[in-house]
C-alpha cells in the first residue's frame, strides 16, 4: 500500500501532460495544414491568392464566424451544445439595421445587436440551466424561433444601412496598418477568450462542468449558473458577429449566418475542443476557423463547385473526431 499509494498522483500529472503535448502537436499540425492550403493557393492561383487585397478578405470573413466560434468554444467545452447561432445571428443583424435602429446611429446599431445576442442567450441558458431542457432540443426551438423573428421582421427584404459612421469600417482607409478593423475585433474577442478560458477560475469551472457535472457540483460550483453564463457568452459573440457582419455587407438579411453553427462546432472540434465537454481550446479552434476558410477562398478561387467543398470539409470533420477519439482513449490509458 506505502509503494503504490504515491504513484498515482503522478501517473495523472503524467497523463494530463501528455494531453497538453497532443494539443501543441495538433495545433503544429493545423498550423501545417495551413501551409499547405496557403501552398496550394499561391500555385493555383498565384496572382488572386496571393494579393493582399485577397488576403485581407480571407482574414475578415473569418472574423465573423471566428467570433462565434469562441463562443461556441465555451459552450462544448462546458459540455453543451448551441445550434441556434447562426439564427441569433440573423435576427440581431436584422433588429440592428431597421429603419428605428438606424435613426441611433452607429451606437444603436453596436447596442441592438449585442443586447439581442444577449437576449437569446439569456433564453437557451435557462431553458438548459433552470429549465432542464436538454441543449440540442432548447437551442434548436430558438434556431427556428430566431429564424422565423428575422423573416418576420424583413419581410423577405434586405435592409441597407445608410450609417456612415459604420460603413467607413469596411473601407480600405479605415484599416490599421493593413489590417481591417473587423480582424482587430476577431484578435481582440480571440485573446479575451483565450484567458477567459486558461487563466481565470470561470474557465477552470467551464472545463470541471464540461467534464463530470457531478462532480463539479459536489466541488462547491453552481453548475447551473455556470451553464446560463455560457449561453450569455455564446448569445454576446453572435451579437458581436452580427455586428461585424453588417458591417461587411453593409446591410441585414434573414438569411444572415446560415450554417454557422456547423461551421462553428467544426471549426471547434477539429481544433481540438473535445465533443461531449471538457476540454477545449481556443487556439485551436481560430486555427480551425482559418483551416475552413481559406479552403473556401480557395475553391472560389479556381470556380470549383460548393458541393466538392462540401465533401471536403465533411472528410476534415470526420478525420478530426476519429482522432480525437484516439487521443482521448491513449490519455486514458
Amino acid at each position: 500500500m506505502t509503494l503504490t499509494t504515491p504513484v498515482k498522483a503522478p501517473a495523472r500529472e503524467g497523463r494530463w501532460r501528455a494531453l497538453g503535448l497532443r494539443a501543441d502537436v495538433r495545433n503544429l499540425s493545423l498550423l501545417g495544414v495551413l501551409a499547405v492550403l496557403v501552398a496550394v493557393g499561391g500555385l493555383t492561383r498565384p496572382a488572386e491568392f496571393l494579393a493582399t487585397s485577397n488576403l485581407q478578405l480571407v482574414l475578415t470573413q473569418a472574423s465573423v464566424i471566428g467570433v462565434v466560434t469562441v463562443g461556441m468554444t465555451f459552450v462544448i467545452t462546458g459540455g453543451g451544445i448551441d445550434l441556434s447561432v447562426g439564427a441569433i445571428v440573423a435576427l440581431a443583424s436584422v433588429w440592428a439595421t431597421t429603419l428605428a435602429t438606424q435613426e441611433f446611429g452607429f451606437a444603436g446599431i453596436l447596442f441592438t445587436a449585442v443586447a439581442v445576442g444577449l437576449g437569446c442567450g439569456l433564453v437557451n441558458g435557462v431553458l438548459v440551466a433552470y429549465g432542464g431542457m436538454v441543449p440540442f432540443i432548447a437551442t434548436l426551438a430558438m434556431l427556428a424561433s430566431a429564424r422565423g423573428l428575422a423573416l418576420q421582421i424583413t419581410d423577405g427584404r434586405t435592409q441597407i444601412v445608410t450609417v456612415p459612421s459604420v460603413l467607413d469600417l469596411g473601407v480600405p482607409d479605415a484599416y490599421v496598418l493593413g489590417i481591417p478593423p473587423l480582424v482587430l475585433v476577431f484578435a481582440a474577442v480571440t485573446a479575451a477568450g483565450w484567458l477567459l478560458l486558461n487563466r481565470t477560475t470561470f474557465g477552470r469551472r467551464t472545463v470541471a462542468v464540461g467534464g463530470n457535472p457531478e462532480a463539479a457540483r459536489l466541488a462547491g460550483i453552481d453548475v447551473r449558473r455556470q451553464r446560463l453564463s455560457l449561453y450569455l457568452l455564446s448569445g454576446l459573440c453572435c451579437g458581436i458577429a452580427a455586428f461585424l457582419l453588417v458591417v461587411l455587407a453593409g446591410s441585414g438579411q434573414n438569411t444572415n449566418g446560415n450554417l454557422y453553427e456547423l461551421d462553428a462546432i467544426a471549426a471547434a472540434i477539429i481544433g481540438g475542443t473535445l465533443l461531449s465537454g471538457g476540454r477545449g481550446t481556443i487556439v485551436g479552434s481560430v486555427l480551425g476557423v482559418l483551416v475552413f476558410t481559406t479552403i473556401t477562398n480557395i475553391f472560389a478561387l479556381n470556380n470549383l463547385q460548393s458541393d466538392v467543398q462540401q465533401i471536403a470539409k465533411g472528410a476534415i470533420i470526420v478525420a478530426a473526431v476519429l482522432i480525437q477519439r484516439r487521443t482521448v482513449r491513449d490519455g486514458d490509458g
